[in-house]
């Protein structure tokens, strides 16, 4: 029977440095790809289940059971920290308060809006960790496989030259090594692409209730 050149093995023996290297960076970026989108997967499912606890929390009798509420209901604590620098403000005695920090010369409503502007900004860039590993991830992955691509017909062409006539056998090795690397950054990519544009619609329904949050606190703690 004749073996069978057409194998993962028999691409990697006939492959020099170059189709080693260009393998092992696809591995790396489909491997450091996967446990970002599982990682982000589980974070946005949790977030999701606990976007109804800003309800509970306008629903309990005081800020203090309210922020203890939002505690247990949100452990990615997206919302927790509006609802804490809230307390906060609410703890520091509002406004007319005398500091001497620059902050503390602002009025009440001033101050209100610059903490829950900084907690957004925490949770902003919680929500967006890692997403621009899986966009680059995605751009760059079907260009790293067509490295392995051009680099797969030099050889054929290189084997062509050596040989002096065609032959299917010196040309039929590398290419399929050429054809295997394009497939291979193709698959690295897709996922990346398809994750990253469902985080991003994730992201952005929770930072519009994010920010419908905050203007409710800030209306609560400026009346």
């Amino acid at each position: 029977m004749t073996p069978n050149h057409f194998t993962l093995a028999g691409y990697w023996e006939q492959g020099d440095t170059i189709s080693h290297i260009v393998a092992l960076v696809l591995l790396a970026m489909s491997l450091v790809s996967w446990f970002f989108i599982l990682a982000k997967s589980y974070a946005a499912w949790r977030i999701r289940r606990s976007a109804p606890a800003v309800q509970a929390f306008w629903e309990a009798p005081s800020m203090q059971d309210g922020v203890a509420a939002l505690t247990l209901a949100d452990p990615e604590q997206v919302f927790l920290p509006l609802a804490q620098q809230g307390a906060a403000q609410l703890k520091a005695g509002g406004p007319g308060r005398s500091s001497a920090s620059l902050g503390g010369e602002m009025g009440h409503a001033a101050q209100v809006t610059r903490v829950l502007r900084v907690a957004i900004q925490h949770s902003t860039n919680r929500l967006e960790g890692g997403l621009t590993l899986l966009a680059s991830i995605g751009a760059t992955a079907p260009f790293v496989g067509l490295l392995g691509t051009v680099w797969g017909i030099y050889h054929a062409l290189a084997n062509v030259s050596a040989s002096g006539t065609v032959q299917i056998d010196k040309v039929a090795g590398p290419v399929g090594e050429a054809l295997i690397m394009t497939a291979i950054g193709l698959t690295v990519a897709i996922p990346a692409v398809l994750a990253y544009n469902g985080f991003n619609r994730v992201n952005r329904l929770t930072l519009a209730e994010l920010d419908a949050f905050a203007h409710d606190l800030h209306a609560y703690l400026t009346k």
